[in-house]
């Protein structure tokens, strides 16, 4: 049995042991913390660093960071790291002396080989501020050490987050830069962010975040020597090679086995099964800002240098086609009836009759029986009460089949009667849906040679058809609208295209802008 005293003695007992446990990790981690000093006048010689505390050093890089605060790409992330790890400067204490803060700084310096400024990742002023811990004398006082070493603790880290981010996400996060841009793409995180302060082997690091791809390869390749493309000047070829090295740096490629892609500049598109086309064919897109070719990357007005896109642009997005709708329906947008639609029909009182399109009372909607009765010379946008939508039929503008997939914008990929424009070189020339030059081949792609493809390519070759058929098509297949004007081609061949939306000047004046100089 144990007594009361006994019990006392225990506690006693428990109490003393946990007392020194704790006094023996406080007197380590206040030897830990004490070493600082040792460490840095081992490495440089210097007395000053004999006193060197990392409570006192704390003190001064609290006051370092506020006043660096707008000199930094993620002041809140580095403050936050330094505030949770007792402020101790790890890339000064861990990396300053074995080499790897010169191996970093050579990365640095060879930034240009991927179209982007080593000025953005001030290699000067870290090589200035790394001179003084190599010199015996250079460092006068103890509160000198504290601010020195602080400022290029903050140097360091900053341009190592800035440079890792660049370098695996793009510099440019092409949300903020286009109107029109809806695909999903990564950015860096806090995780990611945060892994170079836990470094082991900062070389292997930077070479796991340089891009492999073959296609980036190939252009860094022909940036690097200099290529000229044809009917091109260097310089010209030099921006494009630049921006699409960007392009591909971004976080936002297609990662299914299987998809539709359609490239905007190329007016083009592809299904890709397991990395390669297995079907092709031509597109029309909608109508951009540059289509005339009047602005070249290098030669652009002020007015170029802003995304300010046509209003028929076809938006740059990833989706997922859902289904078909065989022999549609197409419900006019109100922007494209008070342009176009009213504009013919006071013209000719027949053109709506003839182009199959029923008129309705946008309030009831109610169908209006005779729309030939309608004044339509005095119908403007402002008093615009109707609704139109053209009937199926060979004059349907979107032709026997559309395919369907969610977005914001009211696009599609679907069929035209205007066989004509693909014969084109420069095919921008729809409201901002995509028009196919095969559409029954995309059908029969997707579908394969099924009952759902069978009954698509019956009802598209029946002349009389009044009612549309929507057919689901499962699997989904992704379906990837981008713009692209230079890449690598399945031959090993570079392709160049023209700038027909005038993306090219935008992010080349976006990146410039964001060089900023040592």
């Amino acid at each position: 049995m144990i007594t009361w005293l006994s019990a006392k003695k225990f506690t006693t007992f428990l109490l003393a042991f946990v007392f020194g446990c704790l006094m023996l990790a406080w007197q380590g981690c206040k030897k830990k913390r004490s070493d600082m000093g040792k460490i840095l006048y081992k490495h440089t010689h210097n007395p000053i660093f004999k006193d060197a505390d990392l409570d006192e050093f704390a003190v001064v890089f609290k006051k370092v960071l506020v006043q660096n605060r707008d000199n930094m790409s993620n002041p809140d992330l580095v403050t936050k790291y330094y505030a949770g790890h007792d402020y101790e400067p790890v890339f000064v204490m861990n990396h300053l002396w074995n080499g790897d803060i010169k191996t970093m700084l050579a990365y640095f310096d060879k930034a240009g080989e991927h179209g982007l400024d080593p000025g953005m990742f001030h290699t000067g002023r870290i090589n200035r501020l790394m001179a003084k811990f190599y010199g015996n004398n250079t460092i006068k006082s103890t509160r000198d050490a504290y601010y020195d070493m602080a400022r290029l603790e903050i140097a360091i880290a900053n341009s190592l987050i800035s440079y890792s981010n660049d370098l695996q996400f793009g510099l440019v996060n092409p949300k903020w830069v286009f109107s029109r841009y809806f695909i999903k793409t990564a950015r860096p995180d806090t995780t990611s962010m945060m892994r170079v302060f836990a470094l082991d082997n900062v070389k292997a690091y930077l070479d796991s975040i340089q891009p492999k791809s073959p296609e980036y390869l190939a252009l860094q390749k022909a940036y690097l020597d200099g290529y000229v493309a044809p009917k091109m000047s260097k310089e010209e070829t030099r921006r494009i090679l630049l921006v699409n090295m960007e392009r591909l740096r971004w976080k936002n490629k297609p990662t299914e086995n299987r998809y539709v892609y359609v490239n905007i500049p190329d007016f083009h598109l592809d299904v890709i099964d397991s990395g390669r086309s297995i079907l092709a064919m031509k597109v029309c897109v909608g109508q951009g800002r540059n289509k005339d070719y009047l602005n070249s990357i290098e030669n652009y007005n002020d007015t170029c240098k802003v995304d300010n896109p046509n209003p028929h642009e076809t938006p740059l997005l990833y989706s997922v086609i859902h289904s078909v709708e065989v022999n549609p329906v197409w419900n006019i947008p109100h922007s494209i009836a008070t342009k176009e639609i009213i504009v013919e029909a006071a013209k000719d009182p027949y053109y709506l009759a003839n182009k199959g399109i029923n008129v309705y009372d946008e309030r009831t909607d109610k169908l209006i029986k005779d729309p030939e009765t309608i004044d339509w010379s005095k119908v403007t946008k402002e008093n615009c009460n109707y609704e139109f939508r053209q009937q199926p039929g060979e004059e349907n503008s979107l032709g026997k089949i559309k395919f369907l997939f969610d977005n914001n914008s009211s696009v599609y990929l679907h069929d035209t009667p205007a066989k004509d424009a693909f014969w084109l070189k420069m095919r921008a020339v729809s409201h901002g849906c995509v028009r196919l030059e095969k559409p029954l081949d995309l059908a029969h792609t997707l579908f394969r040679d099924t009952v759902k493809y069978n009954l698509i390519a019956k009802d598209m070759q029946q002349d009389d058809v009044t009612e549309p058929e929507d057919i689901g098509l499962r699997p989904k297949v992704p379906v990837y609208i981008t713009y692209v004007t230079c890449w690598l081609d399945a031959n090993g061949q570079l392709q160049f295209r023209k700038d027909v939306y005038g993306h090219d000047i935008v992010l080349y004046d976006y990146m410039k802008k964001n060089h900023p100089a040592e």
